[in-house]
């Protein structure tokens, strides 16, 4: 099997992540990061779509605010269960890091792929979507880093 792939398909579950370690830290930064942008879209999921999204929330008819609240933070918990994955990636099976950012990355992709095709009204620049670009080029680079095998010494 090649290499990259053995990298990104381990045989075996374990802690012997094969990549350089500033890949690993920005694994736990990415992941800290989404788990915190979950846990703000779960817990406050209004003010979260409102601010951090620049969905006009408040225009809606009520009903129709709480069905979009409320499929919010079914997605949000959806992905909240990813960031668990990731988070005992990092802590016990290290090995698989390679794929989790490869995951985490064609998530990224697709979303914005649907939200290309199927786009959302938004107002104004929302600062998720910054944070959510800097998180994006954050997990190209950590991916890079989780490929690359570290020194020799």
């Amino acid at each position: 099997m090649p290499r990259i792939l053995g990298q990104l398909f381990p045989r075996e579950l374990g802690t012997d992540y094969r990549g350089r370690r500033l890949g690993l830290w920005i694994f736990g930064f990415v992941v800290f990061m989404k788990s915190l942008q979950m846990l703000s879209s779960l817990f406050n999921g209004r003010m979260t779509l409102r601010r951090a999204d620049g969905i006009p929330i408040d225009t809606y008819p009520p009903g129709a605010a709480q069905t979009i609240v409320s499929l919010f933070a079914l997605l949000a918990f959806t992905y909240l269960l990813i960031c668990v994955i990731c988070w005992l990636v990092l802590l016990r099976y290290r090995s698989v890091v390679p794929m989790m950012f490869m995951l985490l990355l064609l998530d990224y992709v697709c979303r914005r792929a649907i939200l290309y095709f199927l786009p959302v009204g938004r107002t104004g620049t929302p600062g998720g979507v910054i944070v959510n670009l800097v998180l994006f080029a954050l997990m190209v680079a950590g991916f890079v880093f989780a490929i690359w095998p570290p020194k020799e010494t």
